[in-house]
Parts: C-alpha cells; structure tokens; sequence
C-alpha cells in the first residue's frame, strides 16, 4: 500500500486528497484500489482578475498559501506511522497564464517542501482522463469517451477509451467568462448571448485536433458539472454519493442553465447543493455544459466526482 497525497490548486478553488493505493482486486487498471483518507476542497479564487491583467494578486495567492497551510498539517498528520506521504502539487490555467507565477511556486516551495509542476493543457486532460475513467466500468458505458473538465480558467476536452487519445485545452472556463460577459445580476440577455458566442467559437476549435464524433459517451467532471446534477437532481444538500456517475440528460441541462442565469446571485445562494464559493460563477460553468452538449449532439452526461485530483493521486502510485 501506498499513501499518497495530491493537490489540485485550479483557478477557482485547491483541493486535497490524500488516498491509500493498494494492488489487487479493485475494478481500477491491474485490479489496483484508491481509498480516500481526506478529501478536502477550499475556494481561493486563486485566478481572480489573471485574464484582465496576467497577474495573481497578492491577496489570491494568500487565500491559496492559507488554505495549503490547512492542507501541509493534514498531510504531516496523516503520515503518522505510515512514513513520508508521496506528495504531488499540481498548478493549472490561472498559473500558467500568470507573469508572476514564481510567487506561487516558491509559497509552494516553503508549504509543502515540494516545486509545484504548472502543468500544459494536455498534461491536465490526460490526468483528468485517468481520474474519471477509473470507475466507469461499474457502468460499462459505451466507448469511446469524451471527458469534459470545466474548470475557472479552461476547459478540458479529451477523447479516448482506455487513454486519452486526442485532447484540447480551450481557456473558457467558469470564472473567465463570468469575468469577461457576466458581469450583471442577473446577466443580460446580450452578456449570455456573447459569452456563447464566445463558448461556441472555442467549441468548434476543438474539432480541428479532437474527433468529437467519434465519442458514444460523454462524461462530465468538476464542480460547476457537479452542481448542475444536484440541481437537476433536486438535492436538498449536496450529496457525493447521489450525484457521482449520475445520469442527467440535455434537457435537464438546458433548465438548470436557464434558472441559474435568470436568477439573482441571492436567489442561486438558495440551492441547497451550491457551494457558497460557486455562487458567482455557476451560471458561466453552467452555460458551458449546456453548449457543449448542444455543439457536440449529447443526449446525456455521466457525472464523475473524480476527476483530475484522482488522476494526480493514480500517478504517484
């Protein structure tokens, strides 16, 4: 057995999950398991403002070295009696488009003792393919898969059956086009018109280097994808194990994006399965689901809760 700890620092939120390894008798690749130890999420909104000016602000980067300094003291903890945690820190969109990025790497650095790895935007695909497609043999969905990772500050698309074949990363993510098209409460009719327009343009990029017609599944992963099936599942709260590999076709998808963008920012603060972070930025997350299956031709998405933290965990096994 193998304890493992990885860390997701993304545009809008970092997320920990520290996980035992184990060979033999899983549904995972070789028989091999994952079980979760601790499995935390904070929103830092590390990318705020990087697509205005290129930059983390010093007050981003505090809220995300705070909540790495919560994180550092679970994983010391957790490797008592289990010797030193493998631990892997891995830095997406908003870092890579920042000038400043060496102020985090070297808050990092001093947190964790480990460089963080900003990864490309393929390298964030492959891992998000590992992460989602590890379980998705209890369902025995048709292959290939078209995995779709909405995040803050991209999209990642990826294609393939037992690993990722083709793959586009595509900066349109939740808290981006919030930043560039949302900005009223509720958006006006011309802001969600243009950031679809916007959305659909990156779209059908994809298609030149990802053969998206080829795909029989699609599987949809993060937050903003979590949160459209707990309201289309009508939760009260939100609930992990309803919603992982939950079936929620287009037209549910539809519905949830027109409430969340029709309504204020006090009346999405109401569902119950909103995270208070997400508030804001739910309604762009929504609205890029909802392209992508309208673009695309799905009748349905899978909903995954793994995705790329349990792809970084995978790896150092």
């Amino acid at each position: 057995m193998t304890r493992v700890a990885a860390i997701d620092c993304g545009t809008n939120s970092v997320r920990l999950l520290i996980a035992d390894i184990a060979a033999g008798g899983g549904d995972g690749e070789g028989g091999a398991t994952l079980t979760d130890v601790e499995r935390r999420m904070e929103i830092v909104r590390l990318g705020e403002g990087v697509d205005q000016t290129g930059r983390l602000s010093p007050a981003a980067l505090e809220r995300t070295f705070t909540a790495m300094r919560g994180y550092a003291e679970l994983i010391e903890r957790h490797g008592d009696g289990h010797g030193p945690v493998k631990t892997r820190v891995v830095a997406t969109s908003a870092t890579r488009d920042a000038a400043n990025r060496a102020d985090f790497v070297s808050g990092v650095v001093d947190i964790f003792g480990v460089v963080p790895e900003v990864i490309s935007g393929d390298e964030e695909a492959g891992l998000s393919f590992t992460g989602a497609t590890r379980e998705l043999a209890k369902l025995r969905p048709a292959r290939p898969y078209l995995i779709v990772d909405i995040g803050g500050g991209s999209t990642e698309i990826v294609l393939g059956s037992s690993s990722a074949d083709a793959a586009r990363s595509i900066d349109i993510g939740c808290v981006r086009m919030t930043e560039r098209h949302l900005r009223d409460d509720p958006p006006s009719p011309e802001q969600i018109s243009n950031a679809a327009g916007d959305i659909d343009a990156a779209l059908a990029a994809v298609r030149e280097t990802v053969p998206v017609d080829e795909a029989r599944t699609l599987v949809g992963l993060a937050g903003s994808v979590t949160t459209v099936a707990g309201i289309a599942l009508d939760l009260p709260r939100y609930e992990p194990d309803r919603i992982h590999l939950a079936r929620i076709t287009a037209g549910q998808v539809h519905e949830v994006t027109r409430r969340l963008l029709h309504a204020t920012r006090a009346e999405r603060a109401e569902f119950g399965v909103m995270h208070p972070g997400r508030v804001d930025v739910i309604g762009a997350g929504a609205l890029i689901l909802d392209r992508i299956m309208r673009e695309y031709g799905f009748g349905a998405v899978v909903v995954s809760e793994h995705d790329i933290l349990d792809g970084i965990a995978w790896s150092l096994c």
